[in-house]
């Protein structure tokens, strides 16, 4: 990250701004924030006398000397955003306008580094001067950093003529490198433009991961060029799978917005649609999930799909290997993911092959890493780090000796028992991205989806405790806004942990409700992993954050993403009259 050093850093003499780890101290002489915000809240934000002018009809974005093909358009689309978004605050800003100043003619862009690709951890560090005279300056070590700097720079311009906040300065980076939205597209189709402007969604929210979970045991929608039947025969059909173009397109897409696009694959479990093309090396596929009579523990899957590959039969290897291969060419993203969760013991167990095995001495456990040892190794020669749900080590019947995943090459997703899975993962020396299902799910609390589920027969209850699904109830905003990824950890502990991801799993979703199920909740946890979740005190700020993410949600839904409402626009303009001054806890 780029705050791991302390530094210091000058307001035209009236500030001192000093960031040491993920902690913020800033000391402006006479710093006032008006209610012209930026979501997420910048690191360091200095407005000592709020005041705004005019932005010139003829205003440009220039970037002298510097040429960068994301670069380029970035300037150009947020050039034709901050001349026609004309945005219209929910609350009149309380600032001093004034037209005896010239109108803001241009904003100088000044990137250091044109070479830095758009891996994890690169520099998204920036400033912003807005003087009351002359240009604008954005100066940024990075591409990647200049395009949050000008995501920031677009959310100071409003009104019609347009205005534009002057007299301030910023300085600005995101605590965790790693800020993304997981979503399952096996499940249910979503088209590409669905995920592009999910994508653009992501990047103006300053975030920066768009992690696929491409395929699931229900469908494999991505046509790999050196197995195409896998998607021919296990897609939902021609019209619903992603073609190499469509990858380019989502991946130069990503690009552009500087968002990295990372691909899961996920497997051994989760591989029933394999099936439709090679039902031979795949275990007890499209059987009935749970049989009628048997115990939980007995199940085929987890939920309707069942199907795991076949650790055991070599011709697994030579399918998986070549969609490995051809999935780490469609997406140069340095990580790869590879699932490993919900293994479910039923499914291997069914198998003569692997009852063989068992009868001999042999282990579930010694059968996964059999797997592992025969792709994880393959993965890691073709220069990717590879990403693995927590399960692969944690769960509690099948999973690997640490041994098997050097923490240099290995990461690890956890998503379960929150806290106390993080900890475990990085006291065995691991990184971690957390995406724990008890806050950052957003799939949860709409119910379950069997078709005769006894438990919603009922006429005294209606299953309100958890919404009627796993892992409910529905993640409200503040949730996700109040939790705190590094909770009880040691410092050294904590620098592993490299960020966050939502996770937007499909049984219950498709584009007609995707823009409401991921925003503005999904906000909330990209400017927590940006700029954290506290003020100057260490007060948690989520109090003062819901006027500023009602406006930044309106703003989000004029740009064209569906964000759902969090309150009555009645709230937003009667402020204070909709809090609570009683504790519920």
């Amino acid at each position: 990250m780029v705050n791991k050093k302390s530094m210091f850093l000058p307001f035209f003499n009236s500030i001192l701004i000093i960031s040491i780890g993920r902690a913020v101290l800033s000391f402006p002489i006479s710093a006032v924030e008006s209610s012209i915000q930026v979501w997420p809240k910048p690191r360091a934000f200095s407005w000592p006398q709020p005041q705004a002018t005019l932005l010139s009809s003829t205003f440009t974005i220039s970037a002298p000397n510097q040429t960068h093909i994301h670069l380029s358009s970035a300037i150009k689309r947020y050039l034709n955003l901050i001349q026609t978004e004309h945005h219209i605050p929910l609350v009149p800003p309380v600032l001093n306008f004034t037209t005896s100043t010239p109108p803001l003619q241009t904003l100088l862009v000044f990137v250091s580094d044109l070479t830095a690709p758009l891996h994890h951890n690169v520099n998204e560090s920036y400033t912003l001067t807005i003087p009351t005279r002359g240009p604008a300056n954005l100066t940024a070590e990075t591409v990647w950093g200049a395009m949050r700097g000008l995501e920031t720079f677009s959310q100071l311009v409003w009104g019609d003529p347009l205005r534009v906040a002057v007299g301030l300065y910023i300085w600005d980076a995101p605590l965790f490198g790693h800020r993304g939205v997981m979503l399952d597209t096996s499940r249910n189709y979503y088209p590409v433009e669905d995920i592009l402007r999910t994508i653009g969604a992501v990047s103006v929210n300053k975030m920066n991961v768009f992690h696929w979970h491409i395929t699931d045991s229900h469908s494999f929608p991505l046509l790999v060029p050196s197995e195409p039947d896998l998607a021919a025969k296990g897609s939902y059909g021609p019209d619903m799978l992603y073609t190499p173009d469509d990858v380019n397109k989502i991946v130069q897409f990503g690009l552009d917005h500087g968002v990295r696009i990372i691909p899961e694959i996920d497997s051994p479990a989760h591989t029933g649609s394999w099936a439709e093309a090679y039902p031979d090396i795949v275990t007890f596929a499209n059987m009935f999930w749970w049989p009628a009579g048997s115990k939980w523990e007995d199940r085929l899957a987890s939920e309707p799909g069942t199907g795991h590959l076949n650790p055991l039969n070599p011709k697994t290897y030579q399918v998986l290997k070549r969609v490995i291969s051809d999935v780490a060419t469609l997406f140069p993203e340095p990580f790869y993911h590879a699932g490993a969760d919900e293994i479910i013991p039923g499914c291997w167990k069914a198998d003569p092959a692997i009852q063989s095995f068992l009868s001999n001495g042999g282990t579930l456990s010694q059968l996964l890493e059999i797997f592992v040892n025969s792709t994880f190794p393959y993965i890691v020669s073709l220069n990717r780090t590879v990403v693995y749900w927590e399960d692969v080590i944690l769960d509690g019947n099948i999973k690997v000796p640490t041994t098997a995943l050097p923490p240099e090459h290995a990461i690890l997703q956890t998503w379960n028992n929150g806290h106390e899975n993080t900890k475990k993962i990085v006291s065995s020396g691991y990184q971690v991205i957390v995406s724990s299902s008890d806050f950052y799910y957003l799939d949860c609390g709409h119910g379950d989806f069997l078709g005769n589920d006894s438990q919603y027969d009922q006429q005294t209850s209606d299953n309100s405790g958890n919404g009627g699904s796993w892992c409910g109830p529905f993640k409200t905003w503040q949730t996700i806004y109040n939790y705190d990824i590094t909770y009880g950890l040691s410092e050294e502990e904590a620098n592993l942990v490299l960020g966050g991801e939502v996770a937007l799993w499909s049984e219950q979703a498709d584009p007609a409700v995707l823009d409401a199920r991921i925003w503005p909740r999904t906000s909330a946890m990209a400017e927590t992993l940006w700029s954290g979740n506290r003020d100057e005190t260490g007060k948690k700020r989520y109090a003062e954050a819901t006027d500023r993410l009602n406006e930044w949600r309106c703003r989000m839904v004029r740009r064209g993403i569906g964000a759902e409402p969090i309150q009555p626009l009645w709230c937003i303009r009667n402020p204070g009259m909709c809090n609570t001054v009683q504790p519920f806890a």
